[in-house]
């Protein structure tokens, strides 16, 4: 063990951060470690992936929260809030912060996250930063501010701007139909809001979804009283004058047609903040360049996590130097990152090297992707894409517009390799099961049907409550920790969360934390 403990900096404070901070605490009370973390917001940490159910009054400002502060800091971690890193001395290895001071690191992590993509409309110039911009304390502005009523919605300051206008039953228009633009917009619907969605394709969440099952998605969005505008390209936005100053009054679309409303919502993507990796000569593509230690291709003493770290090796570019591939995007391996380097640098401080347990896949395994929203069913995995007639896979199609019910299975090699299900909850939880499994479909694929019959009687196909079924991705929960809580006295969906952390992240395990509640007599 060296002479002094080592001077761990961590950059950004969001929840990938937080866990990293959580999962250090025993080497820093042990006096193995020394950390320091600098952290943009003045708020605490909080669940980013929640914003929206605060925005709209579903969720309140706990449901949120995803660390103690105050704990840390006791535990003698040095979190400064409100700060925000300017540019990094790789070879005297310090931070520079905004207000001239330096922080000194043996280990640097970045942990900076991603920003909205605003998109090229008159109305909006000025307002993207580029990623080559020179770091500063507005982390996620450019020339000039979002105008009055338009937002992100990535942040506290975007829910305050939200939930008045969501209150009074206003109109919000929300500009992209991703999985994030659909929940949000499901989400202002259910509480009052009127909504309507604008997008260029033909069909919402088309990453996801095939188009028979984005059209299902859109007929059940339509029945909430949401307006789907479809092949809308999206040119400019108009301002009306109060007494405020100029605010947003609607977005005009190529066709001339023109969508009035109170506030505008951009859900057109994210992109990873990579200047300051960039302006410090990091390796960097669609986000920092991470080996499976989460190293810096370009510094072995810098290390990234989360939504800004896009896991590759070296053998990955191409001959022009392009490396394929995003950073995930998603709270669950972002967790299982800051866990993973949590371990490689508790060993490093102790004398050890990390061990094999450190490092993390360069590639996640793929799983499903839900939409959280009440009363819409809609989940999908894998490869989805092929056709009902394509000779190399097994294709299996049901649809019930009357329903808005649809149901795809697509079948290689034995396994489930993509399935599609809308207004199907039942057999929309098999198939996740199966295909996070790597499972087959059972010898008659009609029998998922079943499963969502009024009349349903038959077991599942495999028993999704079984101990060692995976109940929150995110966190990496089984349902046999989730009864282990339940036996020792947690008896609602909270407390579970508490215990376990499972439904902490995403929230879109809370439906079968509730089942295993239901189905336990002890719960009961």
């Amino acid at each position: 063990m060296s002479a002094r403990p080592l001077r761990v900096v961590l950059i950004g404070y969001g929840p990938v951060g937080a866990r990293l901070v959580e999962e250090l605490l025993p080497a820093v009370d042990a006096g193995d470690i020394e950390l320091t973390v600098v952290g943009a917001e003045k708020e605490d940490a909080y669940n980013r992936v929640l914003v929206a159910e605060y925005a709209v009054g579903a969720a309140g400002r706990e449901r949120l929260e995803v660390t103690d502060t105050g704990g840390a800091r006791a535990t003698g971690a040095d979190i400064r809030l409100g700060d925000v890193a300017v540019a990094i001395d790789r070879v005297r290895q310090r931070v520079v912060l905004d207000g001239g001071g330096e922080l000194r690191y043996d280990r640097l992590v970045l942990a900076t996250g991603a920003r909205a993509n605003i998109p090229t409309l008159d109305g909006l110039q000025q307002t993207r930063r580029d990623r080559g911009a020179a770091p500063a304390a507005a982390l996620d502005q450019g020339a000039r501010p979002l105008p009055a009523g338009v937002v992100a919605l990535r942040d506290l300051a975007d829910a305050d701007a939200v939930a008045p206008v969501v209150a009074a039953g206003g109109t919000i228009v929300v500009l992209g139909a991703g999985v994030l633009g659909m929940e949000f917009a499901l989400l202002a619907a259910e509480h009052g809001a009127q909504v309507v969605v604008v997008h260029h394709g033909p069909t919402p969440m088309a990453r996801n979804l095939d188009e028979p099952g984005g059209r299902m998605l859109t007929r059940a969005a339509r029945t909430r009283g949401i307006r789907m505008a479809a092949h809308a390209r999206a040119e400019s936005i108009g301002f009306r004058d109060e007494e405020s100053g100029r605010v947003f009054d609607g977005l005009g679309c190529a066709d001339g047609t023109y969508f009035p409303g109170d506030l505008l919502v951009l859900s057109c993507g994210v992109g990873a903040r990579v200047e300051l990796a960039v302006a410090a000569g990091l390796a960097c593509s669609a986000g920092i360049l991470v080996d499976e230690e989460l190293r810096s291709w370009s510094d072995p003493d810098v290390f990234a996590i989360g939504d800004c770290a896009q896991l590759a090796s070296p053998d990955d570019a191409d001959a022009d130097g392009r490396v394929p591939g995003a950073p995930s995007g998603l709270i669950g391996p972002g967790w299982r990152q800051a866990g993973a380097l949590a371990r490689r640098l508790r060993a490093e401080a102790a004398g050890g090297t990390g061990g094999a347990d450190a490092a993390v896949a360069l590639r996640e395994r793929a799983t499903a992707v839900m939409l959280k929203a009440t009363g819409i069913d809609v989940v999908s995995g894998g490869d989805n894409a092929a056709e009902s007639w394509d000779e190399d896979a097994e294709v299996s199609v049901w649809l019930d517009p009357a329903r808005c019910a649809y149901l795809k299975t697509v079948v290689r090699g034995g396994a489930l390799a993509g399935f599609v299900s809308v207004g199907l909850p039942h057999a929309g939880a098999e198939l996740t099961l199966l295909f996070e499994r790597g499972g087959a479909l059972p010898a008659e694929p009609s029998a998922l049907l079943r499963l969502d019959a009024a009349d349903a009687g038959a077991a599942p196909i495999e028993d999704p409550l079984g101990p060692d079924a995976t109940v929150c991705w995110c966190n990496g929960v089984t349902a046999g920790r989730i009864e282990e809580a339940v036996a020792g006295g947690c008896d609602t969906v909270e407390c579970v969360g508490r215990e376990t952390r499972a439904g902490t992240g995403c929230g879109g395990c809370k439906g079968r934390i509730a089942s295993l509640l239901a189905a336990n007599p002890v719960a009961r």
